[in-house]
C-alpha cells in the first residue's frame, strides 16, 4: 500500500498515433485525425504538460515495430519526460526507443504475451523505465469472489479480450519489476464521462508503484475527483486537449484551486 508522500499530481497528454498522425475515438475505435504529433508535442510543452505520452496504437496489432523516426522527431521539440508505447516486443526495441530520445517505455500487448519482458527491461533499464499499460474492460455482471468488481486485460489496441485480471495482472507485473501503470478504462476511453473511479482506486490503493488514469477526461472536475477519491498519482488526457475544450495551464489553474498539489 502506498503512503501519502506530498508529490505533485502530474497532467500527461496522450498522443494516439496511427499512420504518423495524432488520432483519437472512442473506446478504441472510430478514430478521428488530430494533427501532426510533433506540432501537438510542442504545444503541450508550452501549455504546462508535466509529462508527454506517445502511443502507437496500431502498432502491436499490425505487428510492426514502433515509428523510431516520428519518435525522434517528437522527442526533439521536447525537455519533459516523453514515454513511448506500442510495437515494443523485446530488448533491443526499448534501448532504441531510448536511444531516439524517450525516457520511459509502455509495454502492454508483448508483456502479456510474454511477462519475462517487464523483468528485462527493469533490469536493463531500471524499473523507472519500465510503463506497464493495462487497457482494462470491466466484466459484465463479472465479481470476485469477494463480490469486488472485476477488470479484464485486453491486448491489441483494445481489440482482444484475455481473459487475464487487470488487477492480478498489475500486480504481478510490479512484482516483475514494473515501475508504474498507465491505467486505462476501456469503458470510458474517449466518452468524457469521467475516470473510472472504482478501477482507478482499486489499483491506486492497492499497489505500491504510481498509477496513471487514463480514460474519460472531460475537465477540472473530473480531474479533481481521480486525485481525491481515487487517489491517481497523475492523469491523462486527450480529446479535451486535442480538441481545445481546455489548455493543460488552465486545466492545472482549476486544480490547485482545489488544493490540489500539482506544478504550474
Amino acid at each position: 500500500m502506498k503512503t501519502l508522500n506530498g508529490l505533485c499530481k502530474r497532467i500527461i497528454p496522450c498522443l494516439d498515433v496511427a499512420d504518423g498522425r495524432t488520432v483519437k475515438g472512442i473506446k478504441f475505435s472510430n478514430l478521428r485525425d488530430m494533427g501532426d504529433p510533433v506540432e501537438l508535442a510542442a504545444v503541450y510543452q508550452t501549455q504546462g504538460a508535466d509529462e508527454l505520452m506517445f502511443l502507437d496504437i496500431s502498432a502491436s496489432h499490425e505487428r510492426r515495430k514502433t515509428v523510431f523516426d516520428l519518435v525522434a522527431r517528437v522527442a526533439e521539440v521536447l525537455s519533459i519526460p516523453f514515454t513511448v508505447g506500442g510495437g515494443i516486443a523485446e530488448l533491443a526495441d526499448v534501448q532504441k526507443l531510448l536511444a531516439n530520445g524517450a525516457d520511459k517505455v509502455s509495454v502492454n500487448t508483448a508483456a502479456v504475451k510474454r511477462p519475462e519482458l517487464v523483468t528485462e527491461i527493469a533490469k536493463a533499464c531500471g524499473s523507472q523505465c519500465c510503463v506497464l499499460a493495462i487497457d482494462a474492460r470491466r466484466v459484465t455482471n463479472g465479481v470476485g469472489n469477494g463480490g469486488e468488481p472485476r477488470w479484464e486485460v485486453l491486448i491489441q489496441g483494445g481489440r482482444q479480450g484475455t481473459g487475464i485480471d487487470a488487477f492480478e495482472w498489475a500486480k504481478e507485473s510490479v512484482k516483475n519489476g514494473a515501475g508504474e501503470i498507465l491505467l486505462t478504462s476501456w469503458d470510458r476511453d474517449g466518452t468524457l464521462d469521467g475516470f473510472d473511479l472504482e478501477l482507478v482506486q482499486v489499483f491506486a490503493e492497492g499497489l505500491t508503484v504510481p498509477v496513471i488514469a487514463s480514460g474519460g477526461a472531460y475537465g477540472p472536475a473530473s480531474f479533481i475527483d481521480v486525485f481525491q477519491s481515487a487517489k491517481a498519482d497523475a492523469a491523462l488526457a486527450a480529446t479535451i486537449f486535442h480538441d481545445g475544450t481546455w489548455t493543460v495551464n488552465e486545466l492545472k489553474e482549476q486544480i490547485v484551486k482545489a488544493g490540489i498539489p500539482i506544478r504550474l
